[in-house]
C-alpha cells in the first residue's frame, strides 16, 4: 500500500513547515480585502499561519502580516482578532 502524501507549509510567522491542515490560511483577494480563510480554499494569494496563540499575538505586535500583505495596521487588526478566534474555537473539544 502506498502512503499518502501530506501537504506541507510553511509558516510566515514562525518559518517552519507543518502539515497543511495544522495552518490557518490568510488570503487578500483581487479587491484587496484581507481575511482569515478557514476552509483554505478561497481564491487569491494566500499565506499561512500557525495555531499558535503566542505566536499570533508577537506577530502583531511585529506587525509581520501588514509587511506580507503591504496592508495598514488597521486594516489587519480584524484579521489577527478572526485567526485567534478560529485557535480558540478549534480548541474547544466537540
Amino acid at each position: 500500500m502506498k502512503k499518502k502524501k501530506i501537504p506541507m507549509r510553511k509558516c510566515i510567522l514562525s518559518n517552519e513547515m507543518h502539515p497543511k491542515k495544522d495552518l490557518i490560511r490568510v488570503v487578500i483577494n483581487k479587491e484587496g480585502e484581507i481575511f482569515a480563510d478557514a476552509t483554505g480554499k478561497k481564491q487569491g494569494r494566500g499565506a499561512y499561519v500557525s495555531k499558535n496563540v503566542k505566536l499570533v499575538e508577537e506577530a502583531q505586535q511585529k506587525q509581520v502580516l501588514e509587511k506580507y500583505f503591504k496592508a495598514s495596521q488597521e486594516t489587519l487588526e480584524p484579521v489577527y482578532k478572526e485567526i485567534i478566534r478560529l485557535i480558540y474555537r478549534e480548541e474547544i473539544p466537540k
